[in-house]
Protein backbone atom coordinates (compact mmCIF):
# COMPACT_ATOMS: atom_id res chain seq x y z
CA UNK A 1 0.00 0.00 0.00
CA UNK A 2 1.38 3.51 -0.77
CA UNK A 3 2.56 5.72 1.77
CA UNK A 4 -0.19 8.89 2.27
CA UNK A 5 2.09 12.13 2.78
CA UNK A 6 -0.36 15.18 3.51
CA UNK A 7 -0.49 17.75 1.34
CA UNK A 8 0.76 16.17 -2.18
CA UNK A 9 -3.08 15.54 -3.40
CA UNK A 10 -3.54 16.57 -6.90
CA UNK A 11 -6.87 18.45 -6.31
CA UNK A 12 -7.36 19.97 -9.76
CA UNK A 13 -10.19 18.22 -10.63
CA UNK A 14 -12.43 19.18 -7.41
CA UNK A 15 -11.64 22.55 -7.69
CA UNK A 16 -12.39 22.32 -11.26
CA UNK A 17 -15.93 20.70 -10.22
CA UNK A 18 -16.87 23.38 -7.62
CA UNK A 19 -15.83 26.15 -9.78
CA UNK A 20 -18.47 24.68 -12.26
CA UNK A 21 -21.02 24.01 -9.35
CA UNK A 22 -21.18 27.95 -8.25
CA UNK A 23 -21.27 29.11 -11.75
CA UNK A 24 -24.42 26.91 -12.25
CA UNK A 25 -25.62 28.16 -8.54
CA UNK A 26 -25.18 31.64 -9.84
CA UNK A 27 -26.66 31.51 -12.74
CA UNK A 28 -29.76 29.48 -11.57
CA UNK A 29 -30.34 32.02 -8.68
CA UNK A 30 -30.02 34.90 -11.73
CA UNK A 31 -32.88 33.26 -13.87
CA UNK A 32 -35.33 32.48 -10.82
CA UNK A 33 -34.75 36.46 -9.57
CA UNK A 34 -35.07 37.53 -13.13
CA UNK A 35 -38.17 35.30 -13.25
CA UNK A 36 -39.79 36.22 -10.28
CA UNK A 37 -39.63 40.18 -11.36
CA UNK A 38 -40.93 39.15 -14.73
CA UNK A 39 -44.27 37.66 -13.36
CA UNK A 40 -44.48 40.51 -10.58
CA UNK A 41 -44.08 42.88 -13.26
CA UNK A 42 -46.76 41.25 -16.04
CA UNK A 43 -48.52 38.85 -14.27
CA UNK A 44 -50.23 40.61 -11.40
Amino acid sequence: MAEHKHGEMDIEDHVNTFDSFMAFVKWSVIIILALLVFMAIFIT
